[in-house]
């Protein structure tokens, strides 16, 4: 069983008075699973991956592979005798050799016999969409090409585990997407247990069966995509994954339990059981989960005036200002059109919300 199990993980550069790389981490992956490392630079992602492969010793904290403690501040395993696998951003193919030379080197270090060799060589290409490319060496082929030798290479020695350290930031928009679709069906047809690192929060969302979400060092939420998306842990995740409207308001009791009065409003958002009546809070609020219509506010609307607008083919965004002055952005089917100046009227999908104190406000 692939499984990784990492407990209270922790790797500080220069003194400990300067902040932890990686700080207190506690994280199980499961085995066959896709997970994500996400988050800014300096989170601490990339280092989190070094100290699974075991490139570095992590200072406190251990890391198990199965039932074998791989890593803690007493040692590491060294990188090699882990079964693991890892792609790098840049590739890291020999220019000099062919691609056949290039995936099979790993085979030919563990002395596996060269005609079993050569077929299991031949049918990763197959599962990689290299078949034929064989004899050209890595300056005939694209940026994508050459990343699926690199996922080759790391995948024909059959590790449990593969490492992927933002391996699709080299490519175009385009083929990035197409290579995430080949990345998801490539995991699910080995059963390999991915990790996989990326600042990218789409990229995250379309490949992993969970999210780590990486701020300061620190785990801030470990879930599935819809998780982290639609219902983040706190202002950091809810801010970090995708647009994300911060609206002022108060918690206020109402016939139906807790609500959040914006501008006046009562939105009937998922208060949590910490907050209470007359406590300043700051509602998320996702652009689609706004609906917009022409005309005067009613009951349970806000009013609002469009600001501006932006055509971007399957969706319009709209720029809203409300009677308080603060702004918010809604994203609308393309055939739902409103001008710059038009008076709107807005409701917005409490289900999507999320509610989180004010920063500073006191209670």
């Amino acid at each position: 069983m692939a499984t990784i199990q990492i407990n209270n993980l922790s790797k500080f550069y220069g003194s400990k008075e300067g902040g932890a790389a990686v700080s207190g981490l506690n994280l199980d992956i499961r085995d066959n699973q896709f997970v994500t490392l996400l988050g800014p630079s300096g989170c601490g992602k990339t280092t989190t991956l070094r100290l699974i492969a075991g490139y570095i010793t992590p200072d406190a904290g251990t890391i198990r592979v199965g039932d074998r403690v791989v890593s803690s501040a007493d040692g590491v395993a060294p990188p090699d005798r882990r079964g693991m696998g890892m792609v790098f951003q840049n590739y890291a193919v020999w220019p000099h050799k062919t691609v056949f030379e290039n995936v099979v080197f790993g085979l030919r270090l563990r002395k596996v016999p060269a005609e079993a060799a050569r077929r299991k060589v031949l049918d990763m290409l197959a599962m990689v969409n290299l078949a034929g490319l064989e004899d050209r060496l890595p300056s005939e082929l694209s940026g994508g090409q050459q990343q699926r030798v690199a996922l080759a290479r790391s995948l024909v020695v059959e590790p449990g585990i593969l490492l992927l350290d933002e391996p699709l930031s080299n490519l175009d928009a385009k083929l990035r997407e197409k290579m995430r679709t080949e990345l998801k069906q490539l995991q699910r047809r080995t059963g390999i247990t991915f990790v996989y690192v990326t600042h990218d929060q789409a990229e995250a969302l379309a490949l992993s069966d969970q999210i780590a979400v990486m701020h300061g060092g620190e785990l801030q939420q470990y879930g599935s995509p819809d998780d982290v998306y639609r219902r983040p842990a706190n202002k950091i995740v809810a801010d970090f994954m995708g647009i994300v409207n911060f609206l002022p308001g108060t918690v206020e009791a109402g016939p139906n339990g807790l609500a959040v009065a914006v501008d006046g409003v009562a939105v009937p958002a998922p208060v949590h059981g910490t907050l209470a009546a007359g406590q300043p809070v700051d509602l998320a609020v996702r652009p689609e989960s706004v609906r917009l219509a022409v005309g005067e506010a009613g009951t349970g609307r806000l009013a609002a005036t469009v600001t501006d607008m932006t055509y971007l083919g399957n969706l319009v965004e709209y720029w809203l200002q409300l009677e308080s002055g603060t702004a918010l952005r809604a994203q609308t089917h393309p055939l739902e059109r409103f001008s710059v100046g038009d008076r709107v009227n807005l409701s917005i999908d409490a289900a999507d919300c999320s509610v989180f104190p004010r920063a500073g406000a006191a209670h």
